[in-house]
């Protein structure tokens, strides 16, 4: 009987191992691809296992934009199955004290990058099931130690795969933090009175509409309907940039070419656009925590 207890427990820890390794890597960068950085990266994580399969979110990020690397993750990772490793490497840090970590989400993937801000969305949306330290002893790429402005590639896409490819357990990333992150500043969507506040999280950028963190069901409790006219003010840092009214629509037929209009974006957040038209370049708007957004029903 202890001996049948065993095996089942052995073969519960195996199986649970297994879930939290996919073998599935997936990278983000402000590298761009005009040079070899991503593909050294990739190489680094074939090098540890040619079994991996291995993607790309986005190397697009702008440089040094932490912001935009963190909503790039939120709308992301929900999307990928439990056991999915992201790299996410927007560091202009790289080489000081900032922590380098693996943030286990609540939902069960894995996010390997620089604690600088980069998991503020992540956290709130996901949820930290745990924090670990990389151990840059053990998890380090071979004689890699006098690199010090390359830790993607020596520390992050190499940790990543051993990970993923069940090389090393979870634990055996390096210590275990307490579980918490580095946080930037930002105006979460609140409904005060008649009105609502958020920030403008980001850009869609090819057309130029602007995406709030302004939530369906919190936007639902102004009480529109398709038609409705939306006063809309836009800030940043605290200056005001735009004022204007635009009609809640389904679709951006539903007004005149070059006519502003609110609408619920694929994410079913509250977004601004101008029919055929670019609203962040006619209004001179653009995105991040330091980007503001009131509104409310006229």
């Amino acid at each position: 009987m202890r001996g049948l207890l065993s095996a089942f427990l052995f073969v519960l820890i195996f199986q649970t191992g297994l879930k939290s390794q996919n073998k599935i890597v997936v990278f983000q960068s402000d590298f761009g691809l005009k040079d070899g950085a991503v593909s050294a990266m990739k190489g680094v994580a074939m090098g540890v296992s040619s079994d991996l399969k291995l993607f790309d979110l986005t190397h697009e990020i702008p440089a040094y934009n932490i912001w935009e690397a963190a909503y790039r993750l939120e709308q992301t990772v929900p999307y990928w199955p439990a056991g999915t490793v992201f790299v996410s490497v927007v560091d202009p840090g790289v080489g000081t004290t900032r922590k380098s970590v693996v943030l286990k989400t609540k939902t069960g993937q894995f996010i390997v990058t620089p604690d600088n801000g980069t998991l503020t969305l992540i956290a709130a949306s996901e949820g930290i099931a745990e924090v670990r330290q990389i151990d840059e002893v053990l998890n380090r790429r071979k004689n890699s130690q006098e690199s010090y402005t390359f830790h993607g590639r020596d520390v992050y896409a190499f940790t990543a795969a051993r990970l993923a490819a069940g090389v090393i357990t979870y634990e055996q990333v390096g210590m275990k933090l307490p579980s918490e992150v580095v946080l930037i500043p930002y105006q979460m969507a609140v409904k005060e009175e008649n009105k609502i506040k958020g920030t403008i999280s980001i850009l869609d950028v090819q057309y130029g509409n602007i995406w709030t963190n302004i939530g369906g069901p919190l936007f639902s409790q102004l009480g529109l309907s398709f038609g409705d006219i939306l006063h809309v003010e836009i800030f940043h840092n605290q200056q005001k940039i735009y004022s204007g009214n635009m009609p809640y629509s389904q679709t951006f037929g539903a007004v005149e070419k070059g006519k502003p209009l609110a609408y619920l974006n694929s994410l079913l957040q509250l977004s601004f656009a101008l029919n055929q038209g670019d609203f962040a370049r006619t209004y001179s708007v653009a995105s991040g925590s330091d980007w503001q957004v009131e509104v409310w029903k006229k």
